[in-house]
């Protein structure tokens, strides 16, 4: 039974920003800021440069592949291989757990504001709760998606808009780029780009999305677009108005940046952060469950995983599996998961990068639709290269 094609152009837009925005800010401005320090908004720029070559080439796959697990598909156009899809597809299925697992953690952080329970509880419960809703259908997580979207982008635009009129603190000594500066600069920066996790889980949407081939490459670049000038102008009012140890020690980092601002609305942001931070866990959930269902019914996993409800029309078995590995995820450190889901998709990245040099350089015709010059692959494989290299040393330092 095919899956339902239930989301619309803007619809897609606000699933792919939705992430972005959970993961980017509400997660993760702590950890940013704590790395690159005052450079935090550079490290958001530098993150976004390296998202968007990487961004259009998925931009085009997706024209020419609309399909679930869509990196494998990708990944078998450029080299032919059913093992390399097949691996390229459970990395990205593996991203996609750990990636709601920084979440969930980020979620248990902001419900401590309400509720005096064991994080370990608060996260089991997240994920059950979540599960629960991505199996219910995607026309409704879809619609809670937007919904949570729009909320969470209109706080963030506030933060920017009030934190900007306010005194800053006594400025910090100067950075000086050094060695060292610029080393934690493209640590900070490798910590962003995992923020821009989104435009990936877009295309394995792409069997439930109307008109993919023309709607993927516009709500890709869309998102990437909106999600950087909001992260930009965010990260700028946070080492601001906010001091940096505080800062990156905080469990609930957007709370006590609003905090500076208002004390009374200090409460009230850190609910709106828990609904991001879930709304992100849930676009994770969604994203590596399809995946699943695509690299069953490319006959690279088991045909079960391949099977969708009759009545909800979402994939059982493919989403009880990523909720039973969400689990284990719980056991590590927030930072500790970012890195490595950044690390992942880094060298998914290169690869899907270079699948898409190969198939420009052989394919008979060009792309139906969106296509991109041979410089933009080119580009983000060397990027991507190059930024995985930085992330496997930062993971290395970090512990």
């Amino acid at each position: 039974m095919p899956l339902k094609r239930a989301i619309t152009l803007p619809l897609l837009i606000f699933y792919g920003t939705g992430t972005m925005l959970g993961a980017g800010i509400y997660a993760l401005i702590g950890e940013v800021a704590g790395t690159a320090g005052t450079l935090a908004p550079y490290a958001f720029v530098i993150a976004a440069v390296l998202a968007a070559f990487t961004g259009a080439s998925y931009a085009e796959f997706s024209v020419r592949h609309p399909r679930s697990a869509g990196e494998a598909a990708f990944v078998n156009a450029g080299f032919g291989s059913d093992r390399l899809a097949m691996g390229i597809g459970l990395l990205i299925v593996l991203s996609g757990i750990v990636s709601a697992g920084v979440m969930v953690q980020a979620i248990a952080g902001y419900a401590g504001n309400f509720i005096n329970l064991p994080p370990l509880i608060i996260m089991l419960a997240a994920i059950a709760l979540l599960g629960g809703l991505a199996l219910w259908g995607i026309s409704q997580s879809i619609v809670v998606i937007a919904l949570i979207t729009t909320l969470e982008a209109g706080v963030l635009l506030l933060i920017i808009i009030l934190g900007g009129q306010l005194e800053p603190l006594p400025a910090p000594t100067p950075t000086v780029l050094d060695g060292s500066a610029m080393l934690s600069l493209l640590s900070g920066a490798v910590l962003a780009f995992y923020a821009y996790i989104g435009f990936e889980d877009m295309v394995n949407v792409a069997e439930e999305v109307q008109n993919p081939e023309r709607a993927m490459p516009i709500a890709i670049l869309s998102a990437i677009v909106i999600s950087t000038l909001i992260y930009v102008g965010v990260a700028w009012v946070a080492i601001r108005i906010t001091p940096l140890a505080a800062l990156s020690e905080s469990a609930a980092p957007m709370a006590l940046i609003f905090g500076q601002i208002s004390p009374q609305g200090e409460t009230w942001v850190a609910l709106i952060a828990l609904l991001a931070v879930s709304n992100g866990a849930l676009v994770q959930i969604i994203m590596a469950s399809r995946v699943i269902y695509g690299l069953a019914n490319q006959k690279l996993l088991p045909a079960r995983l391949g099977s969708v409800s009759d009545h909800r029309n979402t994939p059982g078995p493919a989403t009880f599996t990523v909720l039973a590995l969400l689990v284990l995820s719980t056991l590590f450190s927030l930072g500790t998961l970012a890195r490595v889901t950044s690390l992942i998709l880094l060298i998914v990245f290169a690869t899907v990068n270079l699948a898409l040099i190969r198939v420009k350089m052989h394919a008979d015709q060009p792309s139906p639709g969106f296509a991109v010059p041979l410089a933009i692959p080119a580009t983000g494989f060397v990027a991507s290269i190059s930024f995985a290299f930085i992330s496997l040393v930062s993971l290395f330092l970090a512990k």
